[in-house]
């Protein structure tokens, strides 16, 4: 993935099989072109999202390449008319009926128009077909006619014979003679070089009820006629509810096998494909074809990309593995490869093999990425997708994250969770850009031993906290879900690398305040501003404002201002800072002291030494010689040394 560009995956229906429903579109094109099936409706079936819109396009592909185009003396009957149509787009106004049946006539007419010889006569009929039906009428009178073709009066009848019409004979039409006209019209010799009329429905699952019907009923009252196809495009459960309204269950049909709706919809549609849900495998393809669909040509040709698409699709038939994968020679895709596999897992079980929330979750993931980096925040896109898998999948482990983010505890609680997943927890400093994993020699039995201790530890006896942790903290830690242990575990390590900037963006998206319930509110604006960037709100809060504090909310402040330093690197001057001036103006070294032993020796750096000047470079005397001594950093060695040395010779 390119980390500086921000790459949308459209919505649209795909060109390019990317998810082998090949095999779907193949076998509805073999049904619709099924002499013996004469006329047919068939059902693609899935939920939203699932690529039905797609198997539509594949379909009507393998319809083109089957169409014998122009008629000649070896291919007559052969060629195949396609009408796209979309229910969920038509004109209230006009209604479904009336819509789909101009649909379809204005496709003969356009298929006629290109063609040579008796036009005229053709044309002539499409155009009583057209003009004959009274549509206003005709959609109230239909509205009431059900899929058992019970006929309306003869009265009714009648009155849908346009007055205009005197060359006509005088009896009634009902809707039979508007289908055997129909029917008449494509079997005229001037249209015998047609095989099908295929009609492809989309989005019929999306229409209100009296759209689902009307639509439904004219396929089969008014073009349900030979040469004619029929593919609808809908979830079949969708389609079965909104007809519910219209053929709801009678009394005492509890004990019947199909219920009357579906009934009437398998009257209409004979057979239903139902599209798969991505398999753990096929989700590990998807995601590797779409980030490789966003390379440039330069990067990537397409006779390369279509070499991998065919390569997974043989893996598929096969049963193979990813790892299996032929690549094309001097081309190097394993960026992609792991990060797709690193994703699968969790996106395969909590995703439930949607193609489309697959597609939604990548470009959430770009999104997010290039408001980070505009806002300043930089973290490598492997990164954002493990937080976002946090933040859109496991959204309650989520909040307990923000949670530990605003108390101060997120950098321990990650420590520690990452113990319990069986990551090795190094020492390696803040912004370090190696992320070690467990070495590949260490047991199963190692690793298993390490989780016990650990467990042992976080599981602490109610009021017993373990050596390194607060009491608040061992609540808080006594049991990680398995699912926040499970995100734990996908790689990449996020030890060393200050989240909270990110976390706070993610936050303000969802509407979550971070507040830290340990301290009382009425600290919390005081503690707000001394943990500011700005200097002018951190002097908004006075000595007499601190001096105004009883000792218990001193005490709270200080280790409020120590966790905020130790947890979130960038407030850690302001944090220190803080504390200094807290604990001079209340008399309270001995609290600050502690809190401040609590910030790893590894974070501190020279700008932090160099706020302990003056009266608290006496006072702290022992924790800067720690600090001198247990940091790897030669320039904090020896800031702290000019600091120690000064206030001697002072």
């Amino acid at each position: 993935m390119n980390d500086n560009t921000v790459q949308l995956w459209s919505d649209e229906p795909a060109s390019t099989d990317l998810l082998a429903f090949g095999a779907v579109a193949e076998t509805a094109v073999e049904a619709v072109l099924d002499d013996t099936l004469d006329p047919i409706a068939l059902g693609v079936s899935g939920p939203w999202g699932s690529g039905k819109s797609t198997v539509l396009k594949l379909i009507k592909a393998e319809l083109e390449s089957r169409d014998a185009g122009e008629e000649d003396e070896a291919n007559l009957d052969q060629r195949i008319l396609v009408v796209e149509t979309d229910p969920w787009r038509y004109d209230p106004d006009v209604g479904a009926k009336g819509t789909l049946i101009l649909e379809v006539l204005n496709a003969l007419k356009t298929e006629l128009e290109g063609r040579d010889g008796g036009l005229g006569e053709v044309k002539g009929a499409l155009t009583k077909l057209t003009e004959r039906v009274n549509w206003v009428k005709a959609l109230k009178l239909a509205a009431r006619t059900s899929i058992t073709l019970q006929l309306p009066g003869i009265d009714e009848l009648t009155s849908l014979v346009s007055e205009g019409d005197v060359d006509e004979p005088a009896e009634p039409r009902n809707l039979d003679e508007f289908r055997r006209d129909f029917a008449e019209l494509l079997a005229d010799e001037h249209l015998r070089h047609l095989r099908r009329v295929v009609v492809l429905v989309d989005d019929l699952d999306r229409c209100l009820p009296d759209t689902v019907v009307d639509t439904l009923e004219t396929m089969r009252l008014f073009l349900s006629v030979p040469k004619m196809s029929f593919v609808i495009a809908a979830d079949e459960d969708r389609v079965a509810d909104a007809l519910r309204d219209r053929y709801p269950e009678a009394d005492g049909s509890a004990g019947e096998t199909e219920a009357p709706a579906r009934l009437y919809l398998h009257k209409i549609v004979q057979t239903t494909l139902r599209l798969p849900a991505l398999s753990r495998f096929d989700t590990e393809a998807y995601l590797l074809l779409l980030l490789l669909q966003r390379r440039t040509e330069a990067d990537l040709a397409d006779a390369h990309f279509n070499q991998i698409v065919g390569g997974c699709a043989e893996l598929r038939i096969s049963g193979g593995a990813m790892d299996s994968l032929r690549i094309p020679e001097g081309l190097d895709i394993a960026k992609e490869m792991q990060f797709a596999a690193r994703l699968t897992p969790i996106l395969y079980e909590k995703l439930l093999g949607s193609p489309r929330r697959v597609k939604r979750f990548l470009n959430d993931l770009n999104v997010r990425s290039s408001i980070a980096r505009r806002r300043g925040i930089e973290l490598n896109v492997s990164v954002v997708a493990k937080l976002m898998v946090l933040e859109l999948l496991l959204p309650k482990e989520f909040e307990t994250v923000l949670r530990w983010l605003a108390r101060g505890e997120l950098r321990r609680q990650l420590a520690r969770l990452d113990e319990i997943a069986g990551r090795t927890v190094t020492t390696r400093r803040l912004g370090g850009s190696e992320n070690r994993e467990p070495p590949e020699s260490t047991s199963k039995s190692t690793r298993t031993n390490k989780s016990t201790r650990t467990n042992k530890n976080t599981r602490a006896k109610p009021g017993r906290a373990s050596p390194d942790t607060t009491e608040d903290e061992t609540v808080e830690s006594q049991g990680f879900s398995d699912n926040l242990i499970r995100w734990a575990k996908l790689p990449p390590s996020l030890e060393g690398i200050d989240l909270s900037p990110y976390l706070h963006l993610a936050a303000s998206f969802a509407g979550t305040p971070l507040i830290d319930s340990g301290l009382p509110e009425r600290l919390r604006d005081v503690a707000s501003n001394l943990l500011s960037s700005s200097r002018a709100s951190q002097k908004s809060v006075t000595d007499a404002d601190i001096a105004s504090l009883n000792l218990g909310d001193v005490q709270a402040l200080i280790e409020h201002l120590g966790r905020m330093a130790r947890d979130r690197p960038r407030d850690l001057i302001a944090g220190v800072d803080g504390i200094l001036r807290v604990a001079r103006v209340a008399n309270a070294a001995q609290v600050a002291a502690a809190a401040l032993k609590t910030i790893p020796v590894k974070e501190i750096k020279v700008p932090v030494v160099l706020l302990f000047t003056g009266h608290d470079a006496v006072t702290y005397q022992d924790l800067l010689q720690g600090w001198q001594v247990g940091t790897d950093d030669r320039r904090v060695a020896k800031a702290v040394g000019v600091q120690l040395k000064s206030q001697a010779v002072n």
